[in-house]
């Protein structure tokens, strides 16, 4: 059996849908910082069958964790203080997200003009993000930058 030791100050990122970790791991900007870091691919989960789950020692606040329910909606924050789980939290959808999505529309200043960053906004049904110039739709055939 695999054993990952406790953290006393972090972060515990759970319910990770298998597979993801690793973009999660680099949108956070994790490769980045000097700190510990635990990613556990497909463990076993009862509610889920297959799970990622990472383990992050630093503080919480240093990190803009705000596009996590973008990249998966089931993902738990864990808050770890003192060796112990002091918070839970439940991240929700961002309202704009930024230079995270390309857009893909030929015709957009985006793609026209260097240096424009990729800006997308949550629409009034909280489920489809839109580019803020020229409101092509964010969808399945759009990937991540």
């Amino acid at each position: 059996m695999l054993n990952v030791g406790k953290i006393e100050e972090g972060f515990v990122l759970d319910h990770i849908k298998a597979g993801m970790s690793l973009t999660i791991y680099h949108q956070l900007g994790l490769d980045k910082l000097d700190c510990t870091v635990a990613m556990i691919k497909n463990a076993k989960s009862n509610k889920m069958g297959l799970k990622d789950i990472l383990k992050v020692e630093c503080d919480i606040d240093t990190l803009d964790m705000s596009i996590l329910a973008f990249i998966d909606r089931n993902v738990t924050v864990n808050v770890i203080k003192d060796g112990v789980i002091v918070e839970k939290r439940d991240p929700e959808l961002p309202k704009k997200i930024v230079n995270i999505l390309k857009c893909h529309n030929p015709r957009c200043i985006t793609s026209i003009e260097q240096g424009i960053s990729h800006v997308f906004v949550l629409t009034d049904d909280n489920s489809t993000y839109r580019c803020k110039y020229c409101e092509e739709k964010y969808g399945k055939m759009n990937q991540m930058k």
